[in-house]
């Protein structure tokens, strides 16, 4: 065999290896997923990411972080999220089009990528298993992720799981965590008011959460509450 054509098998044995490799990293992802259908992540890439972190300054930092059940999280909150984050959330199937538009053109004419589009599925799927570094291929595992997450979870698994591990500050996590220590009371508890001032932090937790008032917040907040009501909540 000449050595163009051993070079050529080679090639063809990498390949074919590679492939295999992604398909083994897709598969472990959806059993994942399949697995979080009913069990609840104790940990995810932002929180593992986000607590080696702090322990680079403090070995005994640790997050603050509490699970609570869909029921016990305030109706507030769930109206308030999707009302800031993802208005269409019980209508599309992971991607909203509209929006993705919508954020186009913004950051069109303003020459910069300042608003994003992403759904709720979308920043789960990236805060369960990914970073937040913008590259095409870390957006491409992102959207697949968000596909296998609409296949296998309904809606209220995904808002329950979102509700429970999105960041809300330095080493803060999910809303019962955010409800303590930003008001001193359960996630069960929050007010509109209080709900709406959380959801404005999620764009940027770490800045807002230490702002914690401010003339954006105030106006975001005021804006959020507007529109609270007509949040469809699954």
């Amino acid at each position: 065999m000449s050595p163009a054509r051993r070079l050529l098998r080679l090639g063809a044995w990498l390949l074919l290896l590679a492939l295999l490799g992604a398909l083994g990293v897709q598969l472990w992802f959806l059993g994942c997923v399949a697995y979080w259908k009913y069990e609840n992540p104790t940990t995810t890439a932002f929180m593992r990411r986000e607590l080696a972190r702090l322990q680079q300054r403090d070995p005994r930092a640790a997050l603050r972080h509490q699970w609570v059940a869909y029921d016990r999280i305030s109706v507030h909150l769930k109206r308030a999220v999707i009302a800031a984050e993802d208005a269409r959330f019980s209508a599309h199937e992971g991607l909203d089009w509209e929006a993705i538009q919508k954020a186009y053109e913004t950051n069109l004419k303003r020459g910069r990528p300042a608003r994003g589009g992403s759904t709720i599925s979308q920043q789960l799927a990236k805060n369960l298993f990914l970073s937040a570094d913008k590259s095409y291929l870390r957006k491409a595992q992102e959207l697949l992720i968000t596909l296998m997450l609409e296949a296998v979870w309904d809606k209220r698994r995904i808002l329950e799981v979102y509700l429970n591990v999105v960041e809300w500050g330095e080493g803060v996590f999910g809303a019962e965590a955010a409800a303590r220590h930003y008001f001193g009371i359960g996630a069960a508890q929050l007010s509109p008011h209080q709900a709406a001032r959380l959801a404005a932090y999620l764009p940027n937790p770490k800045r807002y959460g230490r702002l914690r008032s401010g003339p954006y917040l105030d106006r975001r907040t005021d804006e959020i509450l507007r529109y609270l009501w007509h949040a469809q909540v699954p």
